[in-house]
């Protein structure tokens, strides 16, 4: 039977982590980490990721402010972003994504202070990322490696195909799996919607990690027996059965991959949560001043 990443619980173990350190910190007198948000407009998602954050925050000891409009001009945001950036009191910021269409995000994330950069996306973060120099690293891709980790799962030598090649996820995954190190040290293979037959590739793989955010994509004819699966994807598919009147599905038919695999996450409760975690890690060596030092 494959193993579960769970990462709900995995997460749990890292925030008991993170608080037993926040503790400690309290006990020197020394300053509380701090995490602001910045939310602009009535994305209901984004409202209630922003909400778990503020709530993850708040259950590990950190100090967390949420700056929040309906709308904003860029202008505006830019300024913003400056004042956060000059308090010494915060020592990290993410802006929510999506912004409004009339707001440039690369603009937006080239403003951000490189050290108080959670998200790790500015620029300056990802080149050190690249040249394997200490760094923020994208949350998602932190989260899926403190998940390989946890559960000592080997790395090296192994084949990885990534399904997905935003900046968020499956680029940053690339260059960090194929980094040297563990998780690292593995044969990566960059594949998107575009990519003829995609099956070719993930029925080689030792480790397929999706990122696309198509419902069922993967299916069992493509994956081979005891692969490694990390689905990233998460999407609202309607379904008047529930309440809320959808269901959070991932790239990879669950159901009928499952018993081929080694291990794999489930959606939702894998990745999810310990990207959230990643941005209290990130968070806490902000303001322990390691960012760059390590």
């Amino acid at each position: 039977m494959p193993t579960i990443l769970d990462g709900k619980t995995a997460a749990q173990v890292i925030k008991a982590e993170i608080a037993q350190k926040v503790e400690a910190i309290k006990a020197s007198n020394k300053k509380i980490p701090h995490l602001a948000a910045i939310l602009i407009g009535n994305d209901a998602a984004s409202h209630t990721y922003v909400k778990n954050k503020i709530h993850t925050c708040k259950e590990v000891g950190f100090q967390s402010t949420l700056i929040q409009y309906d709308d904003l001009g860029e202008r505006a945001l830019l300024e913003i972003i400056d004042t956060v950036n000059k308090n010494e009191t915060i020592d990290g910021l993410i802006v929510q994504l999506p912004l409004p269409v009339h707001i440039d995000v690369q603009n937006v994330v080239n403003h951000l202070k490189p050290e108080k950069d959670v998200d790790g996306f500015h620029p300056f973060n990802y080149g050190r990322m690249a040249c394997q120099l200490p760094t923020h690293i994208p949350a998602t891709p932190l989260g899926i490696l403190e998940l390989l980790k946890r559960y000592k799962i080997k790395t090296a030598g192994q084949y990885c195909v990534i399904v997905g090649k935003s900046r968020i996820v499956g680029a940053p995954l690339s260059i960090l799996m194929s980094r040297a190190g563990y998780p690292g040290n593995a044969t990566v293979t960059l594949c998107d919607k575009l990519t003829r037959d995609i099956g070719i590739f993930t029925r080689k793989a030792d480790i397929l990690i999706t990122a696309i955010g198509k419902p069922g994509l993967i299916t069992a004819a493509m994956v081979k027996e005891g692969v490694v699966v990390i689905d990233v994807g998460i999407t609202r598919v309607p379904d008047t059965t529930k309440k809320v009147g959808f269901t959070l599905k991932g790239d990879v038919d669950f159901d009928n991959v499952m018993p081929k695999c080694s291990y794999i996450t489930p959606v939702p409760g894998g990745v999810g949560p310990m990207t959230v975690t990643s941005l209290l890690l990130n968070t806490l060596r902000a303001a322990q001043k390691k960012v760059y030092s390590e």
